[in-house]
């Protein structure tokens, strides 16, 4: 486990240097999606079947410094619970030291958040993503 964990190190890395990499020898990561305070979130492909996923990858040490790897875990925990088809599903979890990885289904268009602060919705559209909200 500890050399799969230094080659999952040691491919991130690579990633961190622009080129693709196999993470956990299951996952081919990709380019950048997003990020946020403390995750950046990649387009990735599960080499196994082709299926497109996202990856969350948190940094331990940031969260911990912010005392928030309490609320990361019971996020996580809670989000591996939840079936809905209007919630990204968390396909699979793993770690490093260092790193967290939240893998997830991976959803075209982007973020609603993002579609909102780029201005306002047009009714018919707002109303659609209202009635997901409202199902969710």
């Amino acid at each position: 486990m500890e050399d799969q964990i230094d080659q999952s190190k040691q491919e991130m890395d690579h990633l961190m240097d622009g080129s693709r990499s196999i993470i956990f020898g299951k996952y081919e990561m990709g380019r950048l999606l997003g990020q946020g305070t403390f995750a950046k979130v990649y387009y990735s492909r599960d080499i196994k079947n082709s299926e497109s996923v996202a990856i969350k990858v948190i940094n331990k040490d940031h969260v911990k410094r912010e005392g928030m790897m309490e609320q990361i875990i019971r996020e996580i925990s809670i989000m591996r619970l939840v079936r809905h088809p209007n919630i990204v599903e968390i396909k699979e979890v793993m770690a490093t030291k260092q790193k967290i990885f939240v893998v997830m289904e991976y959803v075209k268009g982007g973020e609603l958040f993002a579609k909102v602060a780029n201005g306002k919705l047009k009714e018919d559209v707002a109303r659609k993503y209202f009635q997901q909200l409202i199902s969710a």
